[in-house]
C-alpha cells in the first residue's frame, strides 16, 4: 500500500511538473523560417479576443439593467470589476512571467480567460457575473502582460515594430467588430452569448500558444515576490479607479471621492518608497530612469486617454445632436479602430527606423488636428466619419513606434514587466478617457439634453482632447532615443 501511495505521489508530481514546465515546440515549428511570425499570429489571437470582449460587453449594459432590475451604477461594476483587477494585476503578472516563463503564463491566460467567460455566460445573477468578470480579468492580465514581450523577444530588433504593428491591427479589428457582433448576439441569442463566444477562441489560442510559442529565454533570476509592494500597489490603483467612477455619478468634490483619491496617492507614495528599498521589487523603478521608456509610457497613457475619451463622447453627439440611430452610431464609431488597423501595420514597419519618434509625434499631431476640426466645425455625420478616421489614423501611426521604443528601452529579462507597465497605461488611459469625456461633456451639456447642448458639450470635449493630444505630441517629440539600459540593470544570464 505504501508503494502504491508513493507511486501515486510521484505520478502527481510528474503531472504537475509537466504542467508547470514550458514544452518545446515541435521540430517542424522550431526550424520553420517563419517561426517568429507564428508567434506574432498567436499573440494576435489574444489581442483580438481581448479587444472584442472589451467592446462587446458595453453593448449588453442596457439589457443587463433590465434583466436583473438594477440601476446603471450597479451594472457599471461589470466593467469596473474587470478594469480594477486588470490594472492591479498586470504589472505583478509581468514580474512573475519574467521569472517563471512568458509562454507558461500566456498559455494558461487563454484557459483562465475562456473558462471565466463561459462562467460569466452561465451566471445566475449579477453578483456572480461580476465575480467571474474579476477572474476573467486575471486571465486577461496573463495575456496582456506577456503579449508585447513575446513579440519583442521572438523577433529581431529591427522587426519588432512590424510585429507590434500587426498586433495593433488585430486589436483594432477586435475593437471594430465588437459593436457589430455584440449587437447581433444580444438581439438574436441573448446577452449570455457575448461571453460564450470567447470559449472557442480561447481554446484556439491555448492550442496555438502551447505548440507555436518558444520557451522563454533571458529570464530574470527567481527571487521572492514582493507581496508587500503588491498589497500597496493593488489597492492604490483600485481606489483611484473607484473614485473616478463614483466621481462621474456623485461629483468629484464628495467626501468618499476625495478620500479615495487621497488614499490612492498615499498608498502609491508608500509603494514607491518600498520599491526603492527592497532588494526584490515588484516593479523595478530603474526602468523609468531611461527617458525613452518613461516618456513612452506617459505619452501612451495620454494617447489611450484621447482614444477612449473620443469613443465615449461621439455617441452622445451623434444620437443627441445629429439624431442618428444606435446602429448607425456604431458604424460611425468603427472609423476610429478601422483607421488604427490600417495605419498601425504601416507604422510598425517603420518603427525601428531613425525617424520613428517623429512618426509617432506626427501621428499624435494628426489626431490633435482632427479633434480640433471636430470641435470647431461640429460636422454632420458623413464628415464626422472623416474626422474620426483622422483621429484613428494618427493614433495608429503613434502606437506601434511608441510601443517599440518602450520595449527596446527595457532589458530583455524585464520584457514582461515592461509590457505589464505598458498595458497598465492602456487600462488607466481608458478609465481616465471616460472620466475626462464624461466630466467635460456633462459640465457643458447639462440636462435637459437638447441638440444644441449636446453639440456644445461635444465641441468643448473635442477641444480638450485635442489639447491633450497636442501635449502628448510635444512629449513624444522630446524623446531622446537610447538603446542603453538604466545603470545597474544590465541583463543577467539565467
Amino acid at each position: 500500500m505504501d508503494g502504491e501511495a508513493t507511486l501515486r505521489r510521484r505520478t502527481l508530481r510528474g503531472v504537475l511538473r509537466g504542467l508547470l514546465t514550458e514544452p518545446r515546440r515541435p521540430v517542424g515549428v522550431r526550424t520553420h523560417p517563419r517561426a517568429p511570425w507564428l508567434v506574432v499570429a498567436t499573440v494576435c489571437v489574444g489581442a483580438f479576443m481581448g479587444q472584442l470582449d472589451a467592446s462587446i460587453v458595453t453593448l449588453a449594459f442596457p439589457t443587463l439593467e433590465r434583466e436583473f432590475s438594477v440601476d446603471i451604477a450597479t451594472v457599471e461594476w461589470v466593467a469596473l470589476a474587470y478594469l480594477v483587477v486588470l490594472v492591479a494585476t498586470l504589472t505583478p503578472t509581468g514580474t512573475i512571467a519574467d521569472m517563471v516563463g512568458r509562454k507558461l503564463l500566456y498559455s494558461y491566460g487563454f484557459f483562465v480567460f475562456a473558462a471565466a467567460s463561459v462562467a460569466c455566460g452561465l451566471a445566475p445573477n449579477l453578483g456572480v457575473l461580476i465575480g467571474f468578470r474579476a477572474i476573467q480579468a486575471v486571465g486577461a492580465a496573463m495575456l496582456q502582460a506577456n503579449s508585447v514581450a513575446l513579440i519583442a523577444t521572438a523577433l529581431p530588433k529591427e522587426r519588432v515594430g512590424q510585429g507590434l504593428g500587426i498586433q495593433g491591427a488585430a486589436q483594432a479589428l477586435g475593437l471594430a467588430l465588437g459593436p457589430t457582433i455584440g449587437g447581433v448576439l444580444v438581439d438574436t441569442l441573448g446577452w449570455r452569448w457575448i461571453f460564450f463566444v470567447n470559449g472557442p477562441v480561447g481554446v484556439l489560442g491555448l492550442v496555438s500558444a502551447w505548440f507555436l510559442l518558444p520557451r522563454s529565454r533571458d529570464l530574470a533570476l527567481r527571487s521572492r515576490f514582493d507581496w508587500v509592494g503588491w498589497i500597496l500597489f493593488a489597492p492604490a490603483l483600485a481606489l483611484g479607479l473607484v473614485a473616478l467612477s463614483r466621481g462621474q455619478h456623485g461629483g468629484y468634490t464628495s467626501v468618499p471621492v476625495i478620500a479615495g483619491f487621497t488614499a490612492c496617492v498615499v498608498l502609491l507614495g508608500l509603494f514607491i518608497v518600498r520599491e526603492r528599498l527592497t532588494p526584490y521589487p515588484m516593479l523595478d523603478l530603474r526602468l523609468f530612469a531611461n527617458k525613452t521608456f518613461s516618456v513612452g509610457i506617459l505619452a501612451g497613457l495620454l494617447g489611450f486617454l484621447v482614444l477612449f475619451g473620443t469613443l465615449f463622447v461621439v455617441p452622445f453627439y451623434a444620437e443627441n445632436a445629429r439624431h442618428t440611430s444606435p446602429a448607425l452610431t456604431g458604424l460611425v464609431l468603427t472609423a476610429v479602430p478601422a483607421a488604427i488597423g490600417i495605419a498601425a501595420p504601416w507604422a510598425g514597419r517603420r518603427a525601428g527606423g531613425p525617424r520613428a519618434s517623429a512618426l509617432g509625434a506626427g501621428g499624435l499631431a494628426l489626431t490633435a488636428v482632427a479633434l480640433l476640426a471636430s470641435g470647431l466645425w461640429k460636422p454632420p455625420i458623413d464628415l464626422l466619419v472623416v474626422c474620426l478616421a483622422g483621429i484613428g489614423a494618427g493614433l495608429g501611426l503613434f502606437t506601434a513606434p511608441n510601443n517599440t521604443a518602450v520595449m527596446n528601452a527595457a532589458p530583455r529579462h524585464r520584457s514582461s514587466q515592461a509590457a505589464g507597465v505598458l498595458n497598465t497605461t492602456r487600462a488607466l488611459g481608458s478609465a481616465l478617457g471616460i472620466a475626462v469625456g464624461a466630466g467635460v461633456f456633462d459640465a457643458v451639456a447639462s440636462a435637459p439634453r437638447t441638440a444644441s447642448a449636446a453639440e456644445s458639450g461635444f465641441a468643448v470635449t473635442a477641444l480638450v482632447l485635442a489639447g491633450i493630444a497636442g501635449a502628448a505630441a510635444a512629449l513624444a517629440s522630446s524623446r531622446v532615443s537610447s538603446n542603453r539600459h538604466p545603470r545597474g540593470d544590465e541583463p543577467t544570464p539565467s
